[in-house]
């Protein structure tokens, strides 16, 4: 279902004349070197699984959509992958983050009921160039295939990004969701992101989002998916914020507990600070992951 995006910048005469031209000459090269040194601008990204809008208490979508409000608008990251979220709830979101955030994406049975790996993106920074939904099987063409026996279809969703503040600079966001109920599923799946990426122009760098249902440094998934040249941005980040179980389930958090949600990363991407947000309010979670973001400038 592939679908190009709707965006998707002499010398003449001696004396008096070479006077003339070496003050713009001065003004460019000094402007030259001003770009060269100044700082180039750093990325928010976060993944987050929303899990899914309903209406059952406790911690029912109407429960817990000022408190997904009010962390996404703290956060502020320029790019969200997100798992699970359904149509409306997506609608949601974008309503509370208007007007600066649009998101990207498609249901993983091909409609607009059921969960997508939807990506929200600050339309201030970034512009959409190419995107395209695939679905995680034999046939990823097909909408709504699933082969290798997962509990449900899964897809993964990607989006070729210019970054407006950062010189049209060109970058991907692959964003997914693999299977809760089977390893061969997911160690399929990770087999096929791992080819996409490859496909992908190898100028450009890569960003990989999701929830992968499998423990970083304990799965097959995490060690194809480093195979494929990335790299996890919480291992290779110069600060991080305390570790957290990313599913918590509305239960006590677990200090040191496993990351199944992973912002990955190709070659050349530096990562200044990854963090695990706890937020909560009266003690209502805006949902049973705990997003993950990173900070980071593209190589």
């Amino acid at each position: 279902m592939s679908d190009s995006s709707r965006p998707t910048r002499r010398r003449g005469l001696r004396n008096a004349v070479a006077a003339a031209v070496a003050l713009p000459l001065l003004t460019t090269a000094q402007a030259s070197a001003t770009r060269r040194t100044r700082p180039r601008p750093r990325l928010g990204v976060m993944t987050y699984n929303l899990r899914f809008a309903s209406t059952a208490e406790p911690n029912s979508w109407a429960e817990r959509r000022p408190v997904m409000r009010e962390l996404l608008r703290r956060a502020s990251p320029q790019v969200i992958g997100t798992q699970e979220g359904l149509y409306q709830q997506l609608l949601d979101i974008e309503a509370d983050l208007a007007p600066h955030y649009a998101w990207i994406g498609t249901g993983r049975e091909g409609g607009s009921r059921d969960e997508s790996a939807a990506i929200f993106y600050d339309t201030r920074r970034l512009a959409p160039l190419a995107h395209d939904t695939f679905w995680l099987s034999d046939t990823p063409r097909v909408i709504g295939s699933n082969t290798w026996g997962a509990a449900l279809p899964r897809i993964a969703t990607w989006v070729r990004f210019r970054d407006l503040a950062d010189g049209g600079r060109r970058f991907h966001v692959l964003n997914t969701h693999l299977d809760h109920a089977s390893q061969y599923a997911r160690t399929r799946a990770a087999s096929l992101v791992a080819e996409r990426i490859a496909a992908f122009d190898p100028s450009l760098p890569c960003l990989v989002t999701g929830d992968f249902n499998a423990p970083a440094h304990r799965n097959e998934v995490y060690d194809i998916l480093l195979g494929a040249g990335l790299a996890d941005t919480w291992d290779t980040a110069a600060s991080r914020s305390p570790l957290y179980a990313t599913f918590h389930g509305y239960a006590p958090l677990t200090p040191g507990g496993e990351r199944i949600d992973w912002i990955l990363a190709g070659p050349g991407v530096e990562v200044h600070r990854a963090s695990i947000d706890t937020f909560s309010l009266h003690g209502q979670f805006p949902s049973d992951h705990l997003p993950v973001q990173a900070s980071l400038t593209l190589g």
